[in-house]
């Protein structure tokens, strides 16, 4: 028998949705659509609720085995998420078993877990206490804890008062240094800024290579393949394919890119900011996703507002289809948001350069840039893929380039000859 540290058997999470469908027949709901101010109970007497069974995960069953480090991939909806959950015991499965060895610490969503009328400080004790842990022992692992997190100033602040970057930051350093048997971190992590970014996947590597399991999701192909040994994809609720981590990768991004076209030119995007967010984002092109060489990237984006924002401005990146970056850019433009407000966005990147191939891309809405301390208040990755297609030669042939020369073509450039 191996020495695994999680088993799933036959796991299954089913919910039921509920629709609510008019009659549009009735004279009394054609008179309640013009007046909204009757009482509510009126419009549901005249509405027909069915109810739909939505299976989330179904028939799922894997083994990780103590110190692996497991990369969760699969598009949005594909069950990600509820499976850790899950792990995490935070909801109850539908039917089937999961079996784990040792304390789970997780990180699915920025705040899960801390108590937000407590302070930083009591915070920690907190969620230490929740892992099984005495106060002796948390007290050891305390300053590191502030100092990862970076938070000294706000110890004793209300996490409530806190930004998403600060909760994350607070909250994956509690995870994984209270040393927990199995790490599960979601990619909540995209919240926050790019150096925080690079320390906690420098930590999950830590984590791993102290024999630890880590259970990592993320639409970011390039840290799971730096963090990950293995990978399971995920495809509407079931396991599509299991084991090392770089053919699973070449797999998944494989089938993204031969995806239907309304998923390469429109996604629905569920955001990880609690206060501001993407609605959706789209990739304006001709045909499928298709953008021809040297013309410009032009994306349109639905923002959502809780609070009131100024001083915010679009990050953008993009990526090759192995996961590496080849670009980012932070937009000159600033714009504010009202609470309840929704606004719309275009961006247009010209110049780009990028030679023919695959891409995806990823966005972010915050304040500042790299070079003070930029804050993301929220993150998407991996939404829209498109491909940067040849052009044609005056003889209607087809142009070859080599993807070994690069991702960007340089075309302004200057050579000095004495």
């Amino acid at each position: 028998m191996s020495d695994f540290a999680i088993r799933v058997e036959n796991l299954g999470k089913k919910y039921i949705i509920g629709h609510q469908q008019p009659d549009s027949q009735m004279l009394r709901y054609a008179l309640l659509r013009t007046l909204k101010q009757l009482p509510k109970q009126l419009l549901r007497r005249n509405q027909k609720t069915t109810k739909e069974e939505f299976w989330a995960l179904k028939d799922v069953s894997f083994e990780i085995e103590q110190g692996d480090r497991v990369g969760i991939i699969g598009r949005n909806g594909a069950g990600k998420s509820t499976l850790l959950k899950l792990l995490s015991r935070i909801t109850e499965p539908t039917n089937g078993r999961i079996h784990l060895k040792g304390r789970v610490a997780s990180l699915l969503e920025v705040g899960t877990g801390f108590h937000p009328e407590l302070t930083g400080r009591e915070n920690i004790y907190l969620n230490g206490s929740i892992l099984g842990m005495s106060k002796i022992e948390i007290r050891k692992k305390f300053d590191e804890i502030v100092s990862f997190a970076e938070i000294e100033r706000f110890l004793d602040t209300p996490v409530k008062r806190y930004s998403s970057g600060m909760y994350v930051r607070l909250a994956f350093s509690v995870a994984a240094y209270l040393e927990p048997d199995i790490l599960v971190v979601d990619e909540v992590l995209a919240v926050g800024d790019i150096q925080f970014q690079k320390k906690c996947l420098g930590k999950m590597e830590t984590v791993g290579q102290e024999g630890r399991t880590v259970i990592f999701v993320s639409h970011n192909m390039g840290a799971i393949d730096r963090l990950c040994d293995r990978g399971i994809y995920l495809e509407r609720g079931l396991v599509k394919a299991s084991g090392l981590s770089g053919p699973i990768i070449q797999e998944y991004l494989t089938d993204i890119m031969t995806a239907p076209e309304e998923d390469l030119q429109k996604f629905r995007l569920v955001g990880f900011g609690q206060n501001i967010w993407f609605d959706s984002i789209e990739l304006i092109a001709k045909s499928e996703g298709t953008v021809a060489f040297g013309q410009p990237l032009q994306y349109k984006f639905v923002i959502q507002s809780r609070k009131d924002f100024t001083d915010l401005s679009i990050g953008a990146s993009i990526f090759s289809l192995s996961g590496n970056c080849v670009g980012t850019l932070f937009t000159r433009e600033i714009f504010s948001i009202k609470a309840g407000e929704t606004k719309q966005l275009k961006l247009h990147v010209t110049n780009h350069n990028l030679v023919p191939g695959s891409y995806y891309a990823g966005f972010s809405i915050g304040c500042g840039n790299y070079n003070s301390n930029r804050q993301d208040f929220d993150v998407a990755i991996g939404y829209p893929n498109f491909q940067i297609l040849p052009i044609a030669d005056n003889n209607d042939t087809i142009s070859v380039w080599h993807s070994s020369w690069g991702n960007i073509v340089f075309q302004e450039n200057e050579l000095s000859i004495e």
